[in-house]
């Protein structure tokens, strides 16, 4: 959502001084989904916007002041519903590989993955569909494991998806991805079948902006680090 829709929906709720129930609802929805930049532009625009109906406009002192503290409170709340909605999935079992299934297609601009090994073919063939209705795909992974049998790095890099491999002899051992820079999954779980069906791992998925500033900066150092594969 673009700052110009942002104001559109501000001015909306603005309108008779009050937001209802709908309003409210819509607004924590909008801030839920929104990073901090956002949320700080959405808080000053209303201040802004308050200003300018006292001042310009000369609306009521207190109506203004009330509406100006429902959209505070509102934007308040849907922050700590953002910073709370953090998810946890384990194996052995599927939970994690469908997670990733779900951001993989509901992704729209960005796929970043900066995973150890990929070598289950579900999560590869999410990748190559998402590459093919334009999602910009990016791939980091360990150089070693690109000869496991069974790694899918190669037909990966062969279907036009950008790879990058580290070139040292210690092992690039991340195991994490960001969606759209909005979402991130992370912890122990490789992108492998023993993964979901022996192995006891876990997988966090959330929408921390703090925590994708981190690991958005870690990737991109990566990225600029490590050679394409050839």
């Amino acid at each position: 959502m673009d700052f110009g829709q942002l104001d559109e929906a501000l001015r909306a709720s603005v309108a008779d001084f009050n937001l209802d129930n709908e309003e409210r609802f819509e607004l924590r929805e909008i801030g839920a989904r929104l990073d901090a930049e956002r949320i700080r532009y959405l808080r000053n625009r209303a201040f802004e916007m308050a200003r300018e109906l006292v001042l310009a406009n000369g609306a009521d002192t207190l109506d203004v002041l009330r509406w100006l503290e429902q959209v505070v409170k509102t934007l308040d709340l849907s922050t700590a519903t953002a910073v709370a909605a953090t998810t946890a999935f384990f194996t052995p079992g599927e939970s994690c590989l469908r997670k990733l299934r779900e951001l993989c297609r509901s992704s729209r601009r960005s796929i970043d993955v900066c995973v150890f090994t990929i070598a289950d073919d579900r999560l590869s063939g999410e990748l190559v569909a998402a590459h093919g209705r334009g999602v910009h795909v990016r791939i980091i992974s360990d150089n070693d494991k690109r000869f496991d049998e069974g790694s899918d790095i190669a037909r990966l890099a062969s279907d036009g998806i950008e790879v990058r491999l580290d070139d040292a002899p210690s092992h690039m051992h991340h195991k994490f991805a960001m969606f759209d820079g909005e979402q991130l999954a992370n912890g122990s779980f490789n992108w492998t079948r023993s993964a979901s069906s022996s192995n006891q791992e876990n997988l966090i998925v959330s929408r921390d902006a703090y925590l994708l500033r981190c690991f958005g900066m870690q990737f991109e150092q990566l990225w600029e680090r490590f050679p394409a594969l050839s």
